[in-house]
């Protein structure tokens, strides 16, 4: 498909419309937009979302609902953005758009264009793009390299908001492999970008609605790869090995074959130290804010990317420390009474895995009770028999209900309680709490002084956590 150019501030002229504008990816791109001195303006479903006190602070009006005459009149947009949810291209404001003649582009094609002259730094992968892109901006941000930057998140602890318009030709983002628009186009997102600097954390099968298998996962990032100035990989992971001998690689990881090898990890109350090495010769000990050997991962390839930007391994260990996450991942919300709440994306075994194997890290004795809303039907059907392995750090698991996305209608025939009786297989304790109510219910004859209790998931429990939390100090 043929790639429009949006190449400056005439092409956009003064006013962007964001369909969905609640969304992590989209909520980044508004308010660098913002930055940029575009008024922006969105439309979104009236669901909470974690992006949203950041898109207040830049004044940036959002309407309830999706309605076709705000695409009219003397207000209307002179460009829209959209992203697969809500329709798509199919979307009433989207249609009502295209008939106006006004220009209208995917999200991953507008980010690929703005970013068309920027030194580009993408980083993607199944897991940990978030947080390996939010630590890049926020290195290049301590070395005063004044990035551009636009990532999936709620908010990056150091930064603030996950979209900003730096001063230099700096640009981090995220690459998502998710399809640009399930009913229209099945191009990857992070095909529209053209990166300096790739990083792929790691290459998992996932998104099967979208992805017949992992083999066709994998050609979608050499197809990135092909595109891209420098790869950086992690030599730990075994899918990744496809990048190997094409083009510009280093590698990174715990492996004796890794270029940057993480030699020694030591774990301490809410830090992590570990020690690296370049090609054998000592780089030092450098410590992290943020929990989890993943996180271990996710730093180095942070670091080496910021490395090969030009910062220097002194100025990188400092920056390190002013990383201290992002909104969603793994964020504590409060501790009182001597319980502690987390909050986490993860939706993805893998992810569950690595979230609650660094919650037991810093929390070796304590009694860890995870709460997780499966997303999508199809991501819990191709994947059950890994979800029912994935609770082996905690102590009790609570299951709710499925979250249908946006794009996905067909329940396949399974429901939360599929889970239940898949994870009970390999878990004692697991119960099913369909919605908040029985949530609220089952924590509060649960918790004690002592515990633990981490919300998972990417559907809407976002939303639930407050109303739990007080409900169950309230007994």
């Amino acid at each position: 498909m043929k790639q429009q150019k949006i190449t400056s501030k005439k092409t956009y002229r003064s006013h962007a419309h964001l369909v969905g504008i609640k969304g992590v990816a989209m909520a980044a791109l508004a308010v660098y937009l913002a930055e940029a001195g575009y008024k922006v303006t969105g439309s979104d479903v009236p669901e909470n979302f974690p992006t949203q006190d950041e898109l207040e602070k830049k004044g940036i009006s959002v309407d309830t609902g999706f309605d076709a005459l705000r695409i009219q009149g003397k207000n209307k947009p002179d460009v829209l953005f959209y992203t697969g949810a809500h329709g798509g291209r199919d979307n009433v404001e989207v249609v009502a758009a295209k008939n106006a003649g006004i220009s209208v582009y995917p999200h991953g094609q507008a980010l690929g264009n703005i970013m068309e002259n920027s030194r580009a730094i993408v980083v993607s992968g199944s897991h940990g793009k978030t947080t390996t892109s939010a630590m890049i901006a926020v290195l290049l941000a301590h070395a005063q390299y004044k990035p551009s930057y636009a990532i999936g998140c709620g908010s990056i602890g150091g930064l603030g908001a996950a979209g900003h318009k730096g001063e230099s030709d700096w640009f981090i983002a995220e690459g998502d492999e998710y399809i640009t628009d399930p009913t229209h186009d099945t191009t990857p997102r992070f095909l529209w970008l053209t990166p300096e600097i790739l990083v792929v954390t790691n290459i998992d099968y996932d998104h099967p609605d979208a992805y017949a298998g992992l083999p066709v996962v994998q050609e979608a990032f050499r197809a990135l790869q092909h595109k891209s100035g420098v790869t950086i990989y992690n030599a730990d992971d075994k899918n990744s090995a496809v990048l190997a001998g094409s083009g510009k690689v280093i590698t990174y990881g715990f492996s004796p074959v890794s270029e940057y090898r993480i030699t020694r990890v030591a774990d301490g109350r809410e830090r992590m130290f570990f020690s690296l090495e370049e090609r054998g010769v000592s780089l030092g000990e450098f410590t992290l804010k943020v929990p989890g050997r993943h996180n271990v991962l996710n730093a180095v390839a942070a670091m080496v990317a910021s490395h090969i930007a030009g910062v220097s391994w002194d100025i990188l260990r400092e920056g390190l420390l002013a990383f201290t996450g992002t909104k969603r991942r793994f964020e504590r919300l409060e501790s009182e009474n001597g319980v502690v709440w987390y909050d986490d994306y993860a939706h993805h075994p893998t992810e569950i895995t690595a979230t609650l194997t660094a919650a037991r890290v810093w929390y070796p004795t304590s009694r860890i009770i995870a709460v997780f809303q499966p997303h999508t039907y199809s991501r819990t059907k191709s994947l059950l028999a890994e979800f029912s392995h994935a609770f082996t750090s905690c102590d009790i698991v609570l299951l709710t209900d499925i979250y249908a996305s946006a794009r996905e209608h067909d329940t396949l025939g399974i429901n939360g309680n599929t889970l239940v009786l898949e994870t009970a297989k390999n878990h004692r304790d697991v119960r099913f709490v369909k919605d908040k109510s029985a949530i609220i219910e089952t924590l509060r004859g649960l918790v004690k002084p002592g515990d633990v209790v981490v919300f998972m998931g990417a559907g809407d429990i976002y939303n639930w956590e407050g109303e739990i939390i007080e409900a169950v100090k309230k007994g």
